[in-house]
């Protein structure tokens, strides 16, 4: 049987150095103990006590961007980048559920990207700018475990979203005919459920088997919010389990939309190549251009990051977090622009609305 220490937060650490960096002394007015302090208390803890014990550290400190340089200015670029995303997802959402014209299978999709959009951002950027304006990059254990979750949860759903609309482009030009039988909105809710339900489900298993380990050693996540590989490193018991889970849940999670949409876009060039009329082939070509745009925008970054730069050790880990950080937020705020407000029947609409705010 295996029995937890929480450490309390005012046993909590101050800024440490693992990595040479220069950071900011712990101040006594906060009631916390200097790094070396806590983590040689860990340790002997972890000594005294049987291997059946988990300790609880009070939580971890962000340090990704402590050596960046000009880091206010790329702060600013992440607010309005949040505000952006914010704004134009809001209105798209607001577009569709207020028309009821719109409410078919395909905006439901778009809907839905929306959604995860604003969540996936709203729960790492103001984060973020929270470290810069308020110099505190402490995120208590807890709190560093819930935004684990709602970050991995809802970068999977971007990507099954993503599928998810290759899939109404696959319907809507292989099967014109059948296109209102099969994608009906009843289908499309069924399948946007299943992906939540999946992804939140694998999601809670792998970020739940966080609490089974130990921290008796450095407590400083080196990444822009509570990544799961950087925290789990810091594990003094086997995280074996965890790097296998993160392994085969990028594949699964990433890696099964990415070739789904890989395999649709074959079927629809295979059938596009089939129309005789030239024109027919330029508009069917026409009306997945922006889709492709969302997906390489999404994937190519991610993928790039994660091949060379955690497993290939190829990208200096300053620029893995940098990087990382831009694949991760920019994507929601492109998406609207680059797609969803594109939309025929969406650009309509937001027109009328703005022309009918400027006569008012």
């Amino acid at each position: 049987m295996q029995h937890v220490i929480d450490l309390l937060p005012d046993q909590g650490i101050g800024y440490g150095s693992n990595r040479q960096h220069d950071v900011a002394p712990c101040s006594l007015e906060r009631g916390c103990l200097p790094e070396h302090i806590l983590c040689s208390t860990m340790s002997f803890l972890r000594t005294a006590v049987n291997d059946s014990v988990i300790i609880h550290p009070p939580g971890f400190y962000i340090i990704g961007f402590q050596t960046f340089p000009y880091v206010g200015i790329y702060f600013i670029f992440l607010a309005f980048v949040y505000v952006v995303t914010v704004l134009f997802n809001s209105l798209v959402i607001c577009i569709i559920v207020f028309n009821h014209s719109l409410h078919t299978s395909k905006f439901l999709a778009v809907v839905n990207l929306a959604v995860i959009d604003v969540i996936l951002n709203t729960c790492t950027i103001p984060g973020m700018i929270k470290i810069f304006l308020a110099k505190d990059n402490f995120i208590p254990f807890n709190l560093c475990l819930v935004q684990m979750y709602v970050y991995y949860s809802f970068v999977s759903l971007e990507s099954y979203a993503l599928a998810i609309l290759a899939y109404d482009r696959l319907i809507a030009i292989c099967f014109p005919l059948h296109q209102n039988s099969i994608n009906t909105v009843k289908s499309m809710s069924c399948l946007v459920s299943l992906t939540w339900t999946f992804a939140l489900g694998v999601t809670a298993f792998t970020t739940g088997i966080m609490t089974q380990l130990s921290f008796c050693n450095s407590l400083q996540v080196f990444s822009y919010f509570c990544d799961y590989a950087p925290v789990f490193r810091l594990a003094c018991n086997d995280y074996s389990l965890h790097w296998f889970a993160a392994s085969f849940l990028t594949v699964l999670l990433l890696g099964g939309p990415f070739t789904f949409i890989i395999l649709s876009y074959v079927t629809i060039l295979v059938q596009v190549f089939r129309m005789k009329s030239l024109d027919s082939r330029v508009k069917a070509l026409a009306t997945c251009v922006e889709h492709l745009i969302l997906v390489a925008v999404f994937y190519l970054p991610l993928f790039t990051i994660f091949v060379i730069g955690f497993y290939l050790h190829l990208i200096d880990p300053d620029q893995r977090v940098l990087s990382l950080s831009l694949a991760s937020c920019l994507p929601p705020c492109i998406n609207p622009i680059v797609y969803s407000l594109k939309t025929k029947e969406i650009k309509t609409r937001a027109l009328t609305l703005i022309r009918k705010n400027k006569i008012v």
